[in-house]
């Protein structure tokens, strides 16, 4: 089972090529901005580094969210345009769930979070599993001090993973129990193998399911509304 594997929605862009769940290829740039020139030359770079063509592929993964609005839309919109026309299954993951996953210790809870800016942040924890870890909260978008209320009521020793550099000083300073490592952004090895699950189990969703998972409005979105609501001409 071959399976492409997209991530463009932080600034750890990646892509890869796996076969099961082996990685045989793969691209990484880090950079805010520079999603839309990196993934398809990155796509192009990793056919060539296995000889493969499109026509392999038995499904493509994505990581929808949480993470920059812009950056979601290229990975989200580049794996359903491929999807469409090589007629294969597209594969939504979280790059939440890929943080934990990739991250995952055996014994520690984990709290995987991505930075979606203007002060806020995406979490979810996770609890180990025999294999891997299990979701044991839904994704939520809180501010610093909300992060830092919810890790203080963490009885258990746990792991935070992600954007770690962010919160050392304003939530991590001063608890206890709490390590910190990485992957600080999600891979898109990650995110191929946990797609290879759903696609050995035939749990493949359809495409109307595969969609940006943003946890708020875009900017354009919010900035239009104000703008709306106070008139045309302020």
């Amino acid at each position: 089972m071959k399976v492409l594997a997209i991530e463009t929605a932080t600034p750890g862009s990646s892509v890869a090529l796996a076969e099961g769940r082996r990685v045989v290829a793969s691209a990484t740039l880090v950079d805010r901005t520079g999603h839309s020139r990196f993934v398809v030359p990155a796509i192009d770079f990793c056919f060539d580094q296995v000889g493969w063509s499109p026509q392999d592929l038995d499904g493509i993964a994505v990581d929808v969210g949480p993470g920059l609005y812009t950056g979601i839309r290229v990975g989200v919109a580049t794996a359903q345009g491929l999807g469409a026309t090589l007629g294969v299954p597209v594969i939504p993951v979280s790059g939440l769930d890929a943080l934990a996953f990739e991250a995952a210790t055996g014994h520690r809870h984990i709290w995987a979070v991505i930075d979606v800016r203007r002060g806020e942040l995406a979490v979810a924890s996770y609890r180990p599993v025999p294999g891997g870890v299990v979701r044991d909260s839904a994704p939520e978008l809180v501010d610093f001090e909300g992060l830092r209320a919810r890790l203080d009521s963490d009885p258990s020793d746990f792991l935070v993973v992600g954007d770690t550099e962010l919160i050392a000083d304003k939530v991590l300073s001063g608890l206890h129990r709490v390590k910190t490592g990485r992957p600080l952004y999600p891979t898109a090895a990650a995110v191929a193998e946990l797609a290879a699950g759903r696609l050995e189990r035939d749990d493949i969703p359809p495409p109307e399911e595969v969609r940006p998972l943003y946890l708020r409005d875009p900017d354009v979105t919010i900035n239009w509304d104000k703008i709306h609501d106070r008139g045309p001409w302020g």
